[in-house]
Order: structure tokens, then sequence, then C-alpha cells
């Protein structure tokens, strides 16, 4: 039996029409009718998505000898989670109120040092009639306040994300219906998507006019008022782009696209696993030379090239790495 009637059988059992079966595979309906008119045969990625999703060997799908049915020791249908076309369309509301209340908690932590940066350029310039020290104080105590306000909203807003986490962490399959749904949802935020992000990139490029207007200026304070200014002008733009990253990666998520593809995933679990053993051993290396240097002549100390260098060496590490795992793929 060849590998088109064994598709046919395998999709008819479970019950899937040529088009269910196409959504499930990210492919078109004459992709799939290809296959199974023995036109064409996919790639080894779709063969091995083919083996996972109806439980049977890569051997009995294409070895033509093998008419009986193989199936894996593991039951993949168990082991993958399935999200619903409910549980999509929940997830995507979820994230569309969320987007909001984290780019204000972003913009909060940006915008706290502000009054902190006002009080001593007042107290300096004599605006205020307190102490230095008496601004600097106040000022730390607004941002402790607007940061632990801003950190109160990330972890209520990452309670609420909770059960959403397994989009993230563990393998899934969307059932049929939610890459549409979410396709046709993409589809009509695109154009607000790009418009916030031009928007975000126009402003960050702006802000500094303030700045530089008054730099001509002798008045210190002005200084430290268009200095605030161009912060907040920033923390607009970083609003702008946080709302519309977080729901653009809800749709990505869901769809396994972009930063979200299984491949993605795992070189992001690759790039944690070597930094959390290349960092320390960097750190190490800093502070042996510093023990072995003790006190070097005229206070010149090059310890301080480590990092630097380890910077650029790390995103070589990387790209080998990737690169031995592309190849061992």
């Amino acid at each position: 039996m060849i590998f088109a009637d064994k598709l046919i059988r395998l999709r008819k059992k479970s019950g899937m029409s040529q088009e269910e079966f196409a959504e499930k595979m990210n492919v078109s309906r004459q992709a799939v009718s290809k296959w199974e008119s023995a036109q064409s045969v996919p790639d080894l990625e779709r063969i091995l998505k083919i083996a996972d999703m109806f439980g049977v060997t890569t051997d009995y799908l294409l070895k033509d000898d093998i008419e009986d049915e193989e199936f894996t020791a593991v039951d993949y249908s168990e082991k993958t989670k399935k999200v619903t076309l409910e549980q999509a369309n929940e997830y995507l509301a979820l994230r569309k109120r969320l987007a909001p209340r984290i780019a204000l908690g972003v913009f909060m932590c940006i915008v706290s040092v502000i009054p902190l940066l006002l009080l001593g350029g007042a107290a300096e310039s004599g605006k205020l009639p307190i102490s230095e020290d008496l601004a600097g104080s106040i000022g730390l105590i607004v941002i402790l306040i607007v940061v632990a306000g801003a950190v109160g909203i990330f972890i209520h807003s990452g309670f609420q994300n909770a059960p959403y986490e397994f989009l993230d962490n563990e393998p899934f399959e969307t059932e049929y219906g939610v890459s549409g749904m979410v396709r046709e949802q993409q589809k009509s935020y695109r154009g607000t998507y790009m418009k916030s992000n031009v928007i975000g990139t126009c402003l960050c490029i702006l802000s500094a006019v303030p700045l530089f207007a008054g730099i001509a200026s002798e008045n210190d304070f002005l200084l430290v008022i268009l200095l605030n200014v161009l912060i907040f002008i920033v923390a607009i733009a970083v609003f702008f782009f946080v709302t519309a990253g977080v729901r653009w990666a809800s749709m990505q998520r869901l769809l396994k696209e972009g930063d979200y593809s299984d491949e993605e995933k795992n070189r992001s679990r690759v790039n944690g696993t070597i930094a959390a053993i290349y960092w320390p051993v960097v750190v190490a290396i800093y502070l042996a030379w510093l023990f072995l240097e003790r006190n070097p002549k005229n206070g010149d100390s090059r310890s301080w090239v480590v990092f630097p260098v380890a910077g650029v060496l790390f995103a070589a590490v990387l790209g080998i790495v990737h690169l031995i795992q592309k190849r061992k793929d």
C-alpha cells in the first residue's frame, strides 16, 4: 500500500475532510489532494507531523510493504494539548484587555524617574526651598510608589494569563477553525499594528527635538525640564509599541509563527541554556582576574575588557551552536 492510500485511510478513519486536514497541516486543500492522488509527497517535516497527528510510525507511512497500521508507543493525542475555538477566542479577548494595562505598567516605570529629575533640578537651581538631599529622597519615594504600582499591574496580568502559559512552554495543536479565525483577526488588526509601530517610531525620533532646542540655553533647570519631556515622549512611544505588540504576539502564538514558531521556541531554549552556563563563567573569569591582579599599577586595571569581549564572543558562540544544530537537523 502506497503513502497516498495510507493517508486517505487515516484521514477518513479520524473523520476529517480534506479541508480540515489541510488546515491542521497549514497547507492548501489542493496540496492534500495531490498527496492523496500520489501526484506529490509531503516533505520530511510534514511526514513527521502526520505521524504525530495519527499516532502511527513513519515506517508505516513511508514503507509500501507495511500495510497494517503501526502505532507509536506514546499516544501523542493525549500528550499534546488541544486549543479549542472557544479557548482561542477567550485568549485573544484576554490579551486585548491586558495589552493597554501592560503598556501602562511599562509607561509608569519609564516616567517614574521624572519627579526625581525635576525635584533635583529645582532644588539645585533654587526653584524650590528644599535641600538637594530632601529632593532626592522625595524623588526616590515617588519612584518606589510608581514602580510598585506597575509591578502590581504586571503580577495581576500574569495571574490572569496563567491558564494560557502552556502556549509558550508546552507543545499544542489547534482544533479545526482556530487558525482561520486567528488569521481573520490578524488580517483586520494588521493596519492598527502598523500604525501603532509607525507612531511609536516617529515619537522616538522626535523625542530628541525638545532637548536639541534647549542645548543653546544656559538655564540648567530648563534643560532638566526638556530632558523630562524627552522621557515622557519616549514613554508614550513605548506605550504604542507594547499595546500593539502584546496583541500581535498573542495571534502569532496561536499560529506558531514568527518568534513563536516551534523552531524559534527551541532556539530560545538553547539560548537560555547557553547563557545560563556562559555568563557565570565570564563573571568567574572577571573575579579571578581581579584577584590575581591585586594592586594594578596606577590603579589602571584592564579587567573591564572581559565583559565587552565576552559580549562579542557570546554572539559568536550562539551562531556556531545554531549552525551545528542546523547541520545536525
